[in-house]
């Protein structure tokens, strides 16, 4: 089954960026939307929460994109 897409357009695009690099997206309740994980899988791995309202939707969109490129399991 598909996940539904989140509200916000530019937000959006950068989950499905982090999709595109074997990130994985879990769907959560309250504040965060959801939290992606990086493709590691470890403790060590990345992990970042998506926001479901933030303030400024773009700068939130940035942030996200900014920690899949940084990610160090990131394939080259």
């Amino acid at each position: 089954m598909a996940r539904p897409a989140h509200p916000r357009k530019e937000i959006e695009a950068a989950v499905a960026h982090a999709e595109s690099l074997g990130w994985t997206v879990k769907l959560s309740n309250g504040h965060a939307w959801g939290r992606m994980k990086c493709p590691c899988h470890t403790r060590e791995g990345c992990q970042v929460s998506i926001w479901s309202t933030p303030r400024n939707p773009e700068a939130h969109a940035m942030q996200l994109r900014r920690a899949v490129d940084r990610c160090d399991c990131r394939p080259t």
